[in-house]
C-alpha cells in the first residue's frame, strides 16, 4: 500500500458524524443542514434537457481533450468573464469531471516527489483535497494562516526564503473557502514575483468566482490577473473552475481547468493514462451551460436575497461579515464562551441546525489552529429554510450571551 495514504486527515464530516454521536435533536424543528457545500438550487431545465437529448453520446469513448465544441465554449466563456482577448481552445483549456479531481490530480502531475523536501503551500483554512493531493504526490503541505487581523488573506512574506525553495505548488483559493476573501491584484502580482523567483507552478482554484455581491466589482481571476499584469501566456498558473456552483449541477461533476499551456500539455498527458475523460453527454450540456449567463445571474439573486436576509440576523449576535463572494458564513463563535466544536455540538442538539466547525477545516500551524472559534454556515438551502436557521441560531446565540 501506498505509505502516504496513512497521513490522511478524516473529512471533515466524518470528524462531525462522530462529534454528534448520540445526539437525539429536538422533534419540534425540521433538522436543516447547513454544513455541507453542497448547492441546492433548481438545475436549470435547458442543462437536463441538453443532457438527455445528447444521451446517444454514451455509445462512443470520449477523448480526454474533450470536444471541440465544449472547449470553445469554455474559451468563449473565459474571454467574456475576464476579458481575455484570445484564449487557445486546443491548448490553454482542459475539461475535467469537476474541479475537485482536478485539483488532486494536478499534484500528482506538477509534484517531483523524487526531491526531497517538496512543499506545496495552502491556505488554512482549506479544502481538504488540497493536503490530501500533496500527501500522496509525496510532498508536505506548508499552511499559510488566514486570521482576522490579515482580513483573512495569506501572508506569503510571511514564508522564508528557505522554505520558498522547496514549493513546487501552491494552491490559491479565490474567493475562498471557507471565508469568502477574494485575492486582490496586488496580491496576484506578489505570488506571480515569487513563482518567478523560485520556479513553482500556481493553482488557482476558482470554483466560487460567480457567486459574488457587486456587479460593478467581480471577483478577479487568476488568468485575468496575470492577462492585466503582461502575462498573457499565463506562465505558471492554471485555474480551476466548475459548473456545480455557477449552474447547480454538483452531480453532473463538470468543469474545466485553464492556463499555462506547456503544464495543460503535460497534464493532459497524465490524464490520458488516468482515464478521466467526460461523458459526451455531459459535455455537450456543458457546453451549453458555459454559453449561457441568464441562469447565473438568477442563481446570484437568490443568493444575493439570503445573505441580505441572513447576515443582519446572524451579525446581531455572532462576529459576522458577509464576505467578498462565495455562499459561507464565517461566523466567530468562541467570544460567547464556547469552542466552535461545542457550539455546533449544542446547536444541533438543541435546535437541529448543522454547521460545520471551522477547526475541522484548519489544521494547526504556526502554534495555531485559525479555523478554532469559528464556524462555517453553508447558506445552499431555500431562502425560507436558511432564515428559518439563521433564526435558531440567533436565537442560540442570544441565550449564550445572556449566561455569559
Amino acid at each position: 500500500m501506498n505509505p502516504h495514504l496513512q497521513e490522511l486527515h478524516p473529512y471533515p464530516f466524518e470528524k462531525l458524524r462522530a462529534l454528534f454521536e448520540g445526539i437525539v435533536p429536538p422533534t419540534e424543528y425540521a433538522p436543516i443542514r447547513l454544513s455541507i457545500g453542497e448547492p441546492q438550487h433548481a438545475t436549470p431545465a435547458f442543462i437536463r434537457d441538453t443532457l438527455i437529448d445528447n444521451l446517444g453520446g454514451l455509445a462512443n469513448y470520449p477523448t480526454t481533450q474533450g470536444s471541440e465544441q465544449l472547449r470553445q465554449s469554455i474559451a468563449g466563456w473565459l474571454g467574456r468573464r475576464y476579458n481575455l482577448p484570445s484564449v487557445n481552445a486546443g491548448t490553454q483549456v482542459l475539461p475535467v469531471n469537476g474541479s475537485r479531481e482536478a485539483l488532486f490530480a494536478f499534484a500528482q502531475c506538477v509534484v517531483d516527489g523524487s526531491k526531497p523536501g517538496a512543499l506545496v503551500v495552502c491556505p488554512n483554512p482549506f479544502y481538504q483535497i488540497y493536503e490530501g493531493a500533496a500527501y500522496l504526490a509525496g510532498a508536505q503541505p506548508y499552511f499559510i494562516n488566514n486570521l482576522p487581523d490579515d482580513n483573512f488573506g495569506s501572508n506569503f512574506d510571511a514564508i522564508p526564503e528557505t522554505d520558498w525553495q522547496r514549493v513546487q505548488l501552491v494552491y490559491v483559493c479565490s474567493p475562498g473557502n471557507p471565508t469568502g476573501r477574494v485575492l486582490s491584484l496586488d496580491e496576484w502580482k506578489r505570488l506571480f514575483e515569487l513563482s518567478d523567483r523560485y520556479n513553482f507552478v500556481i493553482a488557482a482554484d476558482e470554483c466560487y468566482s460567480e457567486i459574488y455581491f457587486d456587479d460593478d466589482n467581480l471577483p478577479i481571476g487568476g488568468l485575468e490577473a496575470a492577462h492585466r499584469l503582461g502575462r498573457s501566456d499565463f506562465r505558471n498558473v492554471v485555474m480551476f473552475s466548475s459548473l456545480s456552483k455557477r449552474s447547480n449541477v454538483p452531480g453532473m461533476r463538470s468543469g474545466f481547468v485553464a492556463g499555462d499551456a506547456a503544464i495543460l500539455k503535460r497534464f493532459l498527458l497524465y490524464r490520458t493514462y488516468h482515464g478521466c475523460a467526460m461523458s459526451p453527454s455531459v459535455q455537450a450540456a456543458s457546453a451549453a451551460a458555459w454559453r449561457d449567463e441568464a441562469h447565473v445571474a438568477e442563481n446570484r439573486r437568490q443568493y444575493r436575497e439570503k445573505f441580505d436576509r441572513i447576515t443582519p440576523l446572524i451579525a446581531a449576535h455572532l462576529d459576522v461579515e458577509r464576505p467578498d463572494a462565495g455562499f459561507y458564513l464565517w461566523a466567530r463563535v468562541d467570544r460567547l464562551g464556547l469552542s466552535d466544536t461545542e457550539f455546533a455540538r449544542r446547536l444541533q442538539a438543541e435546535y437541529n441546525v448543522t454547521v460545520l466547525p471551522g477547526s475541522y477545516l484548519a489544521r494547526e500551524a504556526h502554534g495555531i489552529n485559525p479555523g478554532a472559534g469559528f464556524v462555517r454556515i453553508a447558506l445552499v438551502a431555500e431562502l425560507a429554510e436558511c432564515v428559518e436557521a439563521a433564526t435558531r441560531v440567533a436565537t442560540f446565540a442570544q441565550r449564550l450571551s445572556k449566561n455569559s
